[in-house]
């Protein structure tokens, strides 16, 4: 039996063809099959573009090579307020329900990511139902101005989110933003099998905090990005070290957008000039070898669901019952920020190692790994169990996942900056419940495969009540775990959104 003419390159496209075709182009080499994997090799690829920071696509790394980048500029954080309601009362009605739903947030995404593309910013990542922002540094400092543009377009924008008909009856979504200005680093760093970008330092905790200090409707700054405005814009206190941007502007002063419409570039596509076979090859490891550096950004699960279903171009929409973790990562941004210049050679080791390592942890269980992204707190990860068809018993395998990061968190050596060692903790919460999944953002634009809900936002606010090494669980995660497991009644816990105090437990193992 003759060896098929693309073996060389089946060690990658194992994960990069979807199963019917990978055996196809195994067993059955003809021209016709190379031209059908070709073609689906360049579907993937525009879809792997979109699926990563601006950045990312025009320059991506070599998969396992760390890279920091000093920058700065101005960000900008949004979060929706409405949503936790609006997925509860379309869930209630299954598929139909899981359509509807995504449906009004690919029109709300696809909404602000324009008036986000248009108005000069790049959307970094998608956080649940939020977005973080960057507005590039510009030479006369109007990055700052751009970006409040930016926000009082987008909540502009929301009027048309107002009034919702559900069958719940009439619900609107609003949102909030928040914007601060400064120096950032931004890291690519991990193994060519998962490579993570993770933004660290304090401008970005702060751009954060600003959010959280705003209110829905409006544009919050912090007082170092409300002084990099001119007289045009008004501002009024909000909270402590905060300013709200008041609109009272009319069109012709928000002005024009500062950047014309237009798609984001994917790439030149090649002309298939020349259809023989040595040829079809040369094209076909072209294009895998772009492939390579967006596809370690993906978790492996994710990226076999946009395998599978890139000739659709859409993954099915679904409400799952998941198991949450948060990790918050607690000391790493103060190492970062110590680091006027260069961080350490051996400090970026050690943060890529623990990373890698769990990432490790949470693949050999079956769980999914998002990129870490930021809260009040500093960067934090969401990892999720169960979301996936065929993973069953995934509130224990959470739970012995959480107890082994805690353990690699506690074994890692401190990071040295200068002559000061920055000792890293972590706080866990787990949480467990109905959560909507779902490819967000545009059609044809920038996106990703989300997971979002109340049990997400739930998991995430019981992680900030932990200490430092310490793992909370719900009720609902204790329940299930509480034979297996030792753990302690803490009492219960104010948690935003929830009426009343919710139970939580320490994991004492």
């Amino acid at each position: 039996m003759s060896i098929s003419p693309l073996a060389i390159l089946e060690s990658q496209l194992r994960v990069l063809l979807p199963a019917h075709l990978y055996v196809a182009a195994w067993v059955e080499p003809t021209n016709s099959t190379l031209l059908d994997v070709f073609e689906h090799l360049r579907t993937l690829r525009y879809i792997l573009t979109d699926y990563v920071p601006r950045q990312v696509a025009d320059d991506p790394p070599q998969p396992g090579a760390s890279r920091l980048r000093w920058q700065t500029g101005t960000l900008l954080f949004t979060d929706l307020a409405g949503f936790t309601r609006l997925m509860e009362a379309n869930a209630r009605q299954g598929r139909t329900g899981a359509a509807m739903l995504l449906k009004l947030l690919n029109t709300y995404f696809s909404t602000t990511i324009e008036i986000v593309s248009k108005s000069g910013g790049d959307l970094l990542e998608f956080t649940g139902d939020a977005m973080l922002v960057e507005f590039p540094a510009q030479p006369d400092g109007s990055d700052t101005l751009r970006a409040v543009r930016a926000g009082l377009r987008m909540q502009r924008a929301m009027k048309q989110f107002a009034e919702l008909a559900t069958p719940s009856g009439v619900l609107s979504l609003q949102m909030r933003v928040g914007i601060h200005t400064g120096r950032f680093l931004t890291a690519d760093i991990g193994t060519p099998l998962r490579m993570f970008r993770v933004l660290l330092g304090q401008t970005v905790r702060a751009a954060k905090r600003a959010e959280g200090a705003g209110v829905v409707g409006r544009v919050c700054l912090t007082e170092a990005a409300g002084n990099r405005l001119n007289p045009d814009f008004h501002l009024e206190a909000g909270q402590p070290n905060y300013r709200l941007v008041i609109d009272d502007l009319s069109d012709e002063r928000l002005g024009e957008y500062e950047i014309a419409p237009g798609r984001r570039r994917r790439g030149s596509t090649p002309l298939l000039l020349d259809r023989s076979q040595e040829a079809l090859i040369g094209e076909i490891a072209t294009v895998v070898g772009q492939l390579r550096p967006l596809a370690s950004y993906l978790p492996q699960p994710v990226l076999k669901l946009l395998v599978e279903n890139a000739a659709q171009r859409q993954i099915p929409e679904r409400f799952p019952i998941a198991t949450l973790l948060f990790v918050n990562f607690l000391g790493l941004s103060e190492a970062v920020d110590a680091a006027e210049a260069v961080l350490p050679e051996a400090a970026i080791a050690t943060i890529t190692r623990l990373f890698a390592l769990i990432n490790v942890s949470v693949t050999a269980r079956g769980g999914v790994m998002k990129n870490p992204t930021y809260n009040l707190n500093g960067p934090d990860a969401l990892i999720y169990f169960g979301a996936f068809a065929g993973t069953s018993d995934h509130l224990r395998r959470a739970t012995q996942t959480a107890a082994e990061i805690r353990a690699l968190v506690a074994e890692t050596p401190p990071l040295v900056v200068g002559d000061r060692p920055y000792t890293l903790a972590c706080q866990i919460g787990l949480n467990c419940g109905p959560i909507f999944t779902a490819e967000i953002g545009e059609a044809r634009g920038r996106r990703e495969f989300n997971v979002l809900g109340d049990a997400v936002n739930t998991a995430s606010r019981v992680t900030s009540h932990a200490t430092a090494n310490q793992i909370l669980l719900t009720a609902a995660v204790h329940t299930a775990i509480a034979d297996q497991y030792p753990c302690e009644f803490l009492g219960g816990f104010p948690l935003k959104g929830k009426a009343a105090p919710t139970p939580i437990y320490a994991l004492k193992c």
